[in-house]
């Protein structure tokens, strides 16, 4: 799965999108990982966001949610 190429293809619809990787979390051992996508196509201030152990953790919770929504990105 290529994330830059999902990123830049919800960007080129206007979503704004963040992974973030938390250190503290991590050390922790906590789910590490953050996806948020967020912007004016998503109708009424929708949020779509998720706290996972993995980067494809994340993906499999949020791209569905995005597909349902409308958007379309690569597989």
């Amino acid at each position: 799965m290529d994330v830059v190429a999902i990123m830049e293809a919800l960007a080129e619809q206007g979503v704004t999108v963040l992974f973030k990787a938390d250190a503290e979390r991590m050390a922790e051992r906590r789910k590490p990982w953050t996806f948020v996508a967020s912007g004016a196509p998503l109708r009424d201030d929708i949020l779509v966001r998720t706290d996972a152990a993995s980067v494809e953790q994340c993906l499999e919770v949020c791209l569905p949610r995005l597909r349902e929504l409308g958007f379309s990105f690569p597989e």
